[in-house]
């Protein structure tokens, strides 16, 4: 329960967040209603909202406008978010290009649309039990981090099913087929729970490590860097809880780090600006976000990782490639080299990113 509440917690955190940033469009949503006058400032009425202070000139005085004004406050949930989640979606070349060209009013900011995304995301993987392992015994081993990683996830599988098959209980319900069901499903992930860790340990060093063996190279420093490399032995836990915080706190450094490398793509393309190129980063990283919530989601409502993996490789470098061909206007020979180079450079963006939270952990 206190994994939902600091899921939702972060979620909240991050909508008010994306509404600070996301300007107010004052776009007409509907006609008059018969108000001359705003009730907030005295200006004479001449559409939906007043031409000087913004507010709506309907007053809603009922008590389902309260839960929408409570729903657009926290989530921010307007016609701006319909019209860009689709075009998002499948179109994302499309919505970039049109927002670049001026077409802002109708659609929800790139940032906006970020920091929603990234915060909306820790919050799921935080409510569904997908986290880092933050407590460890004398010893690291690889084959325990992975071990517990993925019985983070097989455990949020069998809280859910438990929680059904006492629901099925309570009520009285003759419906033993659906029972039978959820026990043989919980006994096979009891039994795979107890597979992990033989399957880690074919995909691991057989040979567990200390703290003691473990080297880092962040800033090239070595004083510096062995000062970091302190903290994470003396206490990985605390390390590992504070990278994970730090990664969407700071996300939007993959902003800057992702920058030059966009440039370079298009050194010899001189009508393609820096702005251009921050749109592009933007709106791909928010994608991205929201695809790993749906994905997150799938894992806990218990689809199988199969088909969650051929999402992940199918449709992330599809969406990439199809944003970066119809963002720019490129060939298909064009787009494609591009999509290759830009999947070497992205190695490097998160090794950057990694490292940039390792430096901030460390304080």
């Amino acid at each position: 329960m206190s994994d939902i509440a600091e899921g939702l917690g972060v979620a909240i955190e991050g909508s008010i967040t994306a509404k600070a940033v996301e300007p107010h469009d004052g776009a007409a949503t509907s006609a008059p209603t018969g108000e001359t006058e705003c009730a907030n400032c005295g200006a004479p009425l001449t559409g939906p909202y007043c031409n000087q202070c913004g507010q709506k000139a309907h007053i809603h005085r009922t008590l389902p406008a309260i839960g929408h004004d409570l729903i657009h406050g926290v989530l921010h949930l307007d016609g701006k978010l319909a019209h860009t989640l689709p075009l998002l979606a499948f179109k994302p070349g499309r919505l970039t290009r049109r927002y670049i060209e001026g077409e802002r009013a109708k659609f929800v900011s790139p940032m906006a649309m970020f920091l929603f995304s990234v915060f909306a995301m820790f919050a799921v993987f935080q409510m569904v039990g997908l986290s880092v392992p933050t407590s460890f015994g004398e010893n690291f081993s690889p084959r325990t981090a992975v071990a517990e990683m993925s019985e983070s996830m097989i455990d949020a599988r069998i809280v859910e099913i438990n929680r059904q098959i006492e629901e099925i209980d309570a009520s009285g319900s003759s419906n033993d087929t659906l029972r039978t069901e959820l026990q043989d499903e919980f006994n096979d992930l009891k039994e795979m729970r107890t597979q992990v860790d033989s399957a880690a340990a074919e995909a691991m060093p057989e040979t567990d490590l200390s703290w003691d063996d473990v080297d880092m190279v962040i800033t090239g420093n070595e004083a510096f860097d062995k000062g970091i490399l302190k903290k994470w032995r003396e206490n990985p836990g605390l390390m590992l809880y504070k990278l994970q915080a730090n990664g969407y706190k700071f996300g939007w450094l993959l902003i800057p780090i992702s920058l030059p490398f966009m440039m370079l793509l298009f050194l010899w393309r001189r009508r393609h600006k820096a702005y251009d190129h921050t749109v592009f980063i933007t709106y791909s990283l928010s994608f991205m976000s929201l695809f790993f919530i749906a994905l997150s989601l799938a894992v806990a409502v218990g689809v199988a990782a199969g088909g969650v993996f051929a999402a992940l490789v199918i449709v992330a470098p599809f969406h990439v490639y199809k944003h970066l061909r119809y963002t720019y206007g490129l060939s298909r020979f064009s787009a494609i080299w591009r999509f290759f180079a830009l999947f070497f450079f992205i190695t490097i963006i998160l090794g950057l990113f990694l490292n940039s939270l390792l430096l901030l952990g460390a304080f």
